[in-house]
């Protein structure tokens, strides 16, 4: 069901997810980037699966985001370095990675990019033409620590800040909130709009007073937005680890909602990072997969329910694939699970 007030109700949940977007993988050895495996799309497919909550959604096709749409946030050049990289070998690869942080180049991550944009502004078009009222996109490589001119943090493009842009364009939206739940800040999307008022970015993130990647100043609570964007930016770091749901809960009841109501979005996106959750080696925090159910029932009280979920991060593929689950049963209108 819908939180929409008006007679001809969207209903339903759409789900897209395209199995080519697997066949990014890290060809040589590096131990920072050697979590971003394609099994962490598939276990949360197969999970969805198991739980029969796949055929509960409306199945959207993904389809590649063009040229034009990647440049709504990037540069030219930065689109023609990914493209340069469809034809090289391993060790060409090897070393146009190298010129970013923590990415990594395979032949087909190209294409495996343009579908994770195309099925996130397919996401987009179905929530906001009213076909479904809220849903998920399953997509990899995630995209928020991707910048204007660079790969960064296994992001080549940023999927959610495209979406923003594309939904301004297109639908001439005027308020547009990100919600990165990701444990890893997102500075990729805080740079895109730190001088833009008409999208509300929040983040919370492990920071340990900067020690923790990307070991950013401008990821502190003082990064408030730049100009006319200012107040616009809202960082929450987290100086230690372990928390756990009630640090989660007490986030979004003190610090985000208060904030989204009164900007009170027209649009809801989450970057869904999962590594926020238990079990989670990068995070090493203890929240379990239920609070995903209740952060999604607070974001779907905005904006009509018109709430889309694109995947970010998560590399505890148990972890992982049960925190999806639990965000797509309760975008279904499932009842929340209790949580203690």
């Amino acid at each position: 069901f819908c939180f929409v007030p008006s007679v001809a109700m969207a209903s339903g949940t759409a789900l897209i997810y395209d199995e080519e977007m697997t066949t990014h993988k890290l060809l040589w050895t590096d131990p920072i980037c050697d979590i971003e495996v394609p099994e962490r799309l598939t276990s949360s497919y197969e999970q969805l699966k198991h739980y029969r909550l796949l055929e509960r959604c409306v199945h959207v096709p993904a389809r590649e985001g063009s040229e034009e749409e990647i440049l709504l946030v990037h540069s030219s050049e930065h689109l023609e370095v990914a493209k340069s990289t469809r034809t090289m070998n391993e060790e060409e690869l090897k070393r146009v990675s190298g010129n970013y942080d923590a990415f990594f180049f395979h032949p087909n991550t190209y294409s495996c990019a343009r579908l994770a944009v195309g099925a996130t502004l397919q996401l987009v078009d179905t929530v906001m033409s009213g076909k479904a009222c809220n849903g998920m996109a399953l997509v990899r490589p995630p995209g928020h620590h991707s910048q204007r001119n660079a790969a960064n943090g296994f992001c080549l493009f940023n999927n959610v800040a495209i979406a923003a842009e594309y939904a301004k364009l297109k639908y001439g939206l005027q308020r547009i909130l990100i919600v990165d739940w990701d444990v890893h800040h997102g500075q990729g999307t805080q740079y895109i709009f730190e001088e833009d008022p008409s999208v509300l970015y929040f983040s919370w993130h492990r920071y340990e007073h900067q020690e923790f990647w990307p070991s950013l100043k401008e990821s502190d609570y003082d990064a408030v937005g730049l100009g006319k964007g200012k107040g616009f930016n809202i960082n929450l770091p987290w100086n230690k680890v372990g928390m756990g749901n009630s640090d989660y809960l007490a986030a979004f009841f003190h610090v985000l909602l208060p904030v989204a109501f009164e900007f009170d979005p027209e649009l809801v996106l989450v970057s869904s990072g999962y590594d926020s959750g238990i079990g989670d080696p990068e995070g090493q925090m203890n929240a379990t997969p239920e609070v995903f159910a209740h952060l999604t029932r607070f974001l779907m009280q905005l904006a009509n329910g018109k709430l889309c979920v694109i995947l970010e991060g998560g590399y505890h593929l148990k972890s992982l694939s049960e925190s999806v689950c639990m965000t797509v049963k309760t975008l279904l209108g499932d009842p929340v699970p209790q949580i203690t």
